[in-house]
């Protein structure tokens, strides 16, 4: 009883303490969102599908990124494996929360361009790995409603906890939460909870650096924790604020590829 007693204590005071600053979940997610990342950004990753079994497979991308006002464009390309090589992915995530993101997955074997929208890209997986087309751009703070939960300490990081409820219920969870660390505002843990409230999918980030004065995740890793599936993501290379055609961030340019 007395462990029980003590706990609700220390929850409460970090609630306290939480709410004490000012902040609600929604001040938090800001500062994600608007965390300094420069006009444009480049890097290179390797994704590794892990299956339950062990059996591993791995694939390399290339990707860029620019901002246009509030909203942003992001391209990716696939050059490893052969299978694989080719594959461009291309988003323009708009700041308005009532406008939808516009995605195109490019097939070079199909020689096809296929849209992704509504349904599709918050429920499909992006390349057989445990992204969703969703986690793979960034989305507006509102669209889903933020509550602040507590502060915590994380791998020796003071975290802020929020917990986000999508508000379009076409999306694969019910809730997600997310540690946030209060120094950099760089999330680096996450839990997606399903429609029956059961956790599905949990996210781990390290490798936590500055480059060029920015703050940058190094690796990710995603878990699906009712198939025992997992996907590593590894970030280098990663430069910012350099010159960049805005032609790059087009269908056309999509399909013809690096």
């Amino acid at each position: 009883m007395k462990t029980i007693f003590l706990s609700a204590i220390l929850l409460a005071c970090s609630a306290i303490s939480a709410s004490a600053a000012g902040l609600m979940g929604r001040d938090v997610m800001l500062k994600v969102k608007n965390r300094p990342d420069g006009d444009t950004r480049y890097a290179a990753l390797t994704m590794t599908l892990i299956q339950k079994n062990g059996n591993r497979r791995e694939r390399k991308l290339v990707s860029w990124a620019m901002d246009v006002g509030k909203d942003s464009k992001r391209v990716m390309f696939f050059t490893y494996p052969g299978d694989v090589k080719g594959t461009g992915f291309l988003t323009w995530d708009y700041d308005n929360a009532k406008r939808e993101d516009d995605r195109w997955l490019y097939l070079p074997a199909m020689k096809k361009t296929r849209r992704i929208s509504g349904k599709s890209s918050k429920t499909d997986y992006f390349m057989g790995s445990d992204f969703t087309y969703d986690d793979m751009s960034s989305r507006n703070v509102d669209e889903e409603t933020h509550t602040l939960l507590r502060e915590e300490m994380l791998g020796g990081q003071k975290c802020w906890v929020v917990q986000s409820v999508p508000n379009d219920k076409h999306g694969i969870y019910s809730k997600r939460i997310t540690w946030i660390r209060q120094d950099c505002a760089v999330v680096v843990k996450a839990e997606y909870y399903d429609k029956l409230d059961k956790l599905h999918r949990s996210l781990v980030v390290s490798n936590v650096s500055k480059v060029q004065g920015f703050w940058v995740m190094g690796r990710m890793e995603m878990s699906n924790v009712q198939t025992g599936h997992k996907t590593i993501l590894q970030m280098s290379d990663q430069k910012f604020d350099l010159k960049i055609d805005a032609a790059l961030f087009t269908v056309a340019r999509l399909e013809k590829g690096i």
